[in-house]
């Protein structure tokens, strides 16, 4: 893990390569998703409900993605799952993950009801940051995870909701 400099507090700039490690594991289902065939795949056609909402919704996902690669608490290493906060977050972080999995799953296998889609595939990635954002003591990644959380559910509520 590289710290440059302070930014604010006891958050730096810097870079944590595991974060991108893990932005590259919750980015598994989108590439597996060319060879899983699918009568249908609502979250792929989905019309547009909102430019604004669409916009927003981009750019809060690549902030918290920034965040979690280039902002670094003070005291952080590379991996630490200390007992307490830390293994509590390290360990919400994966459930959270495991979860978005087994939501992806159920949707190439045709279960692609609002609850699946809306639960396990937009609620998930967005608390995914959250949760790392808490582990790692990085509140920038945790407040932008939250606002990205309301945006997409919301968005894609949206989008969905139209094609019903």
């Amino acid at each position: 893990m590289f710290r440059w400099f302070r930014l604010l507090g006891q958050q730096h700039l810097g870079f944590w390569a595991l974060g991108l490690a893990l932005f590259m594991i919750q980015e598994i289902p989108y590439l597996m998703m060319p060879l899983v065939r699918m009568e249908a795949n609502p979250i792929m056609t989905m019309p547009e409900s909102s430019l604004v909402l669409e916009r927003c919704e981009k750019l809060l996902g690549s902030l918290c993605i920034a965040l979690m690669l280039f902002v670094v608490h003070r005291d952080a290493v590379f991996f630490s799952v200390k007992p307490g906060r830390e293994a509590l977050f390290f360990g919400l972080a994966m459930g959270v993950l495991l979860l978005n999995f087994f939501g992806w799953a159920l949707y190439f296998s045709g279960c692609q009801t609002l609850f699946v889609m809306l639960t396990f595939i937009v609620a998930m990635p967005p608390l995914f940051y959250v949760f790392i954002g808490l582990w790692r003591a990085n509140t920038p990644l945790t407040v932008c995870g939250c606002v990205f959380l309301a945006v997409h559910f919301v968005h894609v509520l949206g989008n969905l909701k139209m094609t019903v």
